[in-house]
């Protein structure tokens, strides 16, 4: 890969995929401190996140933040969430140039998480402009990616530290509080998730709103269907989710901790090992007619999320947040269409992220 020493398998297959993600033998944690071929020049994981702690280690950090995306929670910050997307809307259609991706995709999820963390609002447009650093690919970039990093890492041991002493409502404060059993997290661990929570809570949402309203806009069909019958929404949802590369390639890579025999080949023990949900997504074997959008599919889990102990734990609040902008979106502006050609929509070519730059509409 284009940074990073050595060579890794790549594990494409949906079974496959399945078994690297939920097999021992496959371990994250001992990925932390090797220089593991990857796509960005500096490694975007802290090495205490809970993307790099194996099973049993995991699971208690993991129990401790899912209370925090609870059904109860998701649903109450629903009502915020609705809220938030009709101001948006609304300054969108007073707009001379209405752009879905700057009016809708970009500030929603920054928004929401930002509520949920208790993010004071001066902060917010700095912490995203530090993780979209950490997500460059070019080698030009490993210097302000290693400074932002290092930005954010400080700005959550502080922000985590006051949270400790004088708990609030927020997410970071219930983290902070939260125990099983006789465990607390610790501070490096409540700084390093308050961060990862930061990072992923946006920047994949943002994303796949994008993405999502893409689809729609240059397939008349897709829109059709969802306008004609909206209860069919949360099922399009799905299959769109499992349809759209939302990024474009792997992400952190597990070392086989023994031989294992696995799709017809032996990985050693030692050797790196990175699997394609993009990939597992599309295959035949599990998805008939795969590169096709069918609303109609049987319901067969998707890998957007991930796959297993590191299945991302706030997919509940992006999907929730995905509904809740496309229902008003498709309520509220019923000839809504692309304003430009879609091949002349410009896409990100600078980070690991595939999403149009900008999507102008009409209706």
């Amino acid at each position: 890969m284009s940074y990073g020493e050595g060579e890794a398998w790549l594990v494409t297959r949906y079974e496959d995929v399945r078994t690297v993600t939920t097999d021992r033998r496959f371990s994250r944690s001992a990925v932390a401190g090797r220089d593991f071929p990857r796509m960005t020049p500096e490694p975007i994981v802290q090495s205490e996140a809970i993307n790099l702690m194996d099973p049993p280690a995991s699971s208690r950090l993991r129990r401790l933040v899912a209370k925090g995306f609870a059904p109860a929670h998701v649903a109450r910050m629903r009502v915020r969430t609705e809220r938030v997307v009709d101001e948006l809307l609304t300054s969108m259609a007073g707009s001379e140039e209405p752009d879905l991706f700057a009016h809708l995709a970009s500030p929603l999820p920054l928004h929401t998480i930002c509520e949920v963390l208790d993010i004071p609002e001066p902060d917010r447009l700095r912490l995203r402009q530090n993780a979209l650093t950490m997500m460059n690919i070019g080698a030009a970039g490993k210097e302000a990616a290693i400074r932002a990093k290092a930005e954010l890492r400080g700005y959550f041991t502080e922000l985590t530290a006051r949270r400790r002493r004088a708990p609030g409502t927020d997410l970071i404060s219930s983290l902070a509080t939260a125990r099983e059993g006789a465990d607390l997290l610790d501070d490096d661990e409540l700084a390093v998730m308050a961060m990862v929570l930061l990072i992923t809570g946006q920047d994949t949402t943002t994303y796949e709103i994008a993405n999502l309203c893409y689809l729609l806009l240059t397939r008349e069909e897709l829109m059709t269907a969802v306008r004609e019958r909206p209860e069919r929404l949360p099922r399009a949802v799905q299959e769109m989710l499992r349809y759209i590369p939302f990024r474009k390639g792997v992400g952190i890579p597990r070392v086989a901790t023994e031989d294992v025999e696995l799709g017809g080949v032996t990985i050693r023990a030692g050797e790196m090992v990175h699997v394609s949900y993009l990939t597992a997504n599309r295959d035949a074997e599990k998805f008939p007619d795969p590169h096709t959008v069918d609303l109609d599919r049987p319901s067969v889990p998707h890998m957007t999320f991930g796959w297993g102990a590191h299945h991302c734990l706030g997919a509940p609040l992006a999907e929730m947040e995905l509904l809740a902008a496309l229902e008003a979106l498709l309520s509220r502006f019923p000839g809504l269409r692309l304003a430009v050609p879609a091949a002349d929509v410009r896409w990100n070519t600078t980070s690991i992220w595939r999403h149009p730059l900008a999507l102008p509409v009409r209706w």
